[in-house]
């Protein structure tokens, strides 16, 4: 409270020893990109913020992982695209380290596939570094407090790209489904769990060019465009069932 608002509201200085609320714990940040430069400024314009602590940094996702599991931070700043381990693959790698660490993307990358896949990985932000120094904050405040953040041209381009599924699945709904087999069944279930190429390869004993292949085949057998789609398409007309 300001000087002049306690005076006005009665009081001289204040009691060290007065009963009152704590004040809050700051969020801890943990910064994540592969250039240095940047990842300095973005600790100098967080500093000035007294309700946000930088805890640490990385410079790939790899690093990234390790971090979270040290740091246990509130919410991860992290860029999509880094050498060595890129920010998607980190996502779900550093939710089982850290569960309760959020995770906000903050790339150039306006592609519609990394943001559907950061969604998918755990990301509860996608923003782009185009937004000023002021979003960034008050991003990572909602996101703490629990809110997505999408920068408001990708939050456009999902609302799109979701309208456009939901009118291409009901234009097939006059058409017999069409026949997948079962080794596809089964690459397009683990698809729908959240599980990468190489992690479906794993699951199934199989090379990663395999399920890729496998991929390919669903997307053309079904005439979609990503495995999003295929995944909410074999819902929709009962091909596959998650529980």
């Amino acid at each position: 409270m300001p000087e002049f608002a306690h005076r006005a509201a009665g009081g001289g200085d204040p009691d060290p020893d007065a009963d009152g609320p704590a004040p809050a714990e700051p969020i801890r940040v943990l910064v994540v990109d592969d250039h240095a430069l940047f990842r300095r400024g973005l600790e100098i314009v967080l500093a000035q913020e007294e309700d946000i602590q930088v805890v640490g940094e990385a410079g790939d996702g790899a690093e990234a992982v390790e971090k979270a599991a040290d740091l246990l931070p509130d919410i991860v700043l992290m860029d999509v695209r880094m050498p060595r381990r890129g920010g998607i693959e980190a996502c779900t790698s550093i939710k089982e380290v850290a569960p309760s660490a959020k995770i906000i993307m903050l790339t150039i990358s306006d592609e519609e596939a990394d943001l559907y896949e950061a969604i998918k990985a755990g990301a509860t932000g996608y923003l782009l570094k185009e937004i000023s120094t002021d979003e960034v904050a008050t991003a990572i405040r909602a996101v703490a407090d629990g809110q997505s953040q999408i920068s408001p041209s990708m939050a456009s381009k999902l609302l799109t790209e979701f309208k456009s599924m939901i009118q291409r699945t009901d234009e097939r709904r006059l058409l017999p489904a069409p026949r997948l087999t079962d080794r596809e069944l089964e690459v397009l279930k683990l698809v729908a769990t959240g599980l990468n190429n190489r992690d479906i390869a794993k699951e199934l004993y199989i090379s990663e060019n395999t399920v890729k292949n496998h991929v390919r085949n669903i997307l053309e057998k079904l005439q979609l465009h990503s495995r999003m789609e295929a995944v909410v398409y074999a819902m929709r007309e009962k091909i596959l069932e998650i529980r």
